[in-house]
């Protein structure tokens, strides 16, 4: 019977300690809860460049490994050369082409432009001796109906008369003889004009072919260029399943490079959780890979739109049979200055953490 006593004494003060535990360890959670919200919906972040090659070719040579870490200009890989070499070639062939056609045209403005110039010197010249003409016509005019008045009076003989009229004449030829080469001149300046102005746009239109050819050099050069492909930042290799001699297309996805020098956590919180949540709150931060270790960080931003929102399909709640779901909304969260740098060093993307933000 005392036995038995003891029995259950021993009993219920394991269950009074056990109820005391859980009072306090509740006190404590309540507590705890008040100033503190948390999640294990979280995972660490990482910018992930994907290689991707800008011309097309076979692969001639990969100068890395999976897992390789790599520095920004670093040769990844190179595609075989041969048919852009050739491309670059005939593009500058063009442009020679076109940069002879713009001397030819610049050429022949020159001598048209100086013909045109001789052609106004000669209307010019002409002008003068058409003045000089029409001067001794009028004079030959003037003595031409003096003696024809005398020969009319019988003043003067025939002789006489016969020869102030083949002056005259002689006068009226002359000036028909100036004004023909005047005209001839002015034909001749007008042409060469004109072949200067049609000289002129062609060498415009040269010009636009040595810019046309310039362009296809220039893009001959960086497809050629593009055949290095080079590491854009600083960074660790994923899986590099390349090899030499494979075909690659233009915008295809190779394998990744990822940014290890810059992480962040995105943590998923349900909307219950957000009210007093805020920009720049301390956030306490545990990795699963490495328990007991414990990281700094702080809120950065919240995202515009809960998860599901971003989905491939996003849920239509305008139907019949809706059911409410607590949703969840990404928060950004980074590491600060004051952690270890060897430390996060040892994080990758994709890591599951627990947050704990400290909301007072």
């Amino acid at each position: 019977m005392e036995e038995k006593k003891k029995t259950n004494k021993k009993f219920i003060i394991i269950i009074s300690a056990l109820v005391i535990v859980v009072l306090i360890y509740g006190g404590y959670k309540f507590i705890h809860s008040l100033s503190h919200e948390s999640t294990d919906d979280a995972q660490i972040e990482a910018n992930m460049n994907s290689i991707i090659p800008h011309v097309g070719g076979y692969v001639q040579k990969v100068y890395v490994s999976d897992n390789q870490k790599v520095k920004k200009g670093d040769t990844l890989f190179t595609i075989d050369q041969n048919d852009y070499l050739v491309k670059l070639e005939q593009a500058k062939a063009q442009l020679a082409g076109a940069e002879s056609q713009v001397n030819a045209a610049e050429a022949s403005i020159g001598s048209y432009r100086a013909n045109a110039a001789a052609s106004t010197a000669q209307v010019s010249s002409a002008s003068g001796n058409i003045e000089t003409a029409r001067i001794k016509l009028g004079r030959a005019t003037s003595d031409f109906k003096r003696y024809e008045n005398l020969y009319l009076n019988h003043s003067i003989t025939a002789q006489q008369y016969e020869q102030a009229l083949a002056t005259k004449e002689e006068a009226e030829n002359h000036l028909k003889i100036l004004q023909s080469q005047q005209k001839a001149a002015s034909s001749q300046s007008n042409a060469a004009n004109s072949q200067t102005t049609i000289s002129e746009k062609q060498v415009n239109v040269a010009e636009a072919n040595v810019k046309s050819a310039q362009a296809m050099v220039d893009a001959a050069q960086l497809s050629l260029d593009y055949t290095i492909v080079l590491a854009p930042i600083d960074g660790q290799l994923s899986n590099v399943s390349l090899q030499a001699g494979q075909f690659v297309q233009p915008g295809q996805s190779l394998f990744y490079l990822v940014n290890t020098e810059i992480k962040w956590i995105v943590a998923n919180f349900k909307e219950t959780q957000l009210d007093k949540m805020r920009v720049g709150q301390k956030v306490i931060v545990e990795i699963d890979a490495y328990p007991g270790e414990e990281f700094d960080a702080t809120i950065t931003n919240f995202s515009p739109a809960t998860g599901s929102k971003f989905s491939l399909l996003p849920p239509d709640n305008a139907t019949g049979n809706f059911v409410k779901t607590i949703q969840r909304l990404p928060v950004k969260i980074e590491f600060t200055k004051d952690n270890d740098a060897k430390k996060l060093a040892l994080l990758r993307s994709g890591m599951n953490v627990d947050v704990d933000v400290h909301l007072k």
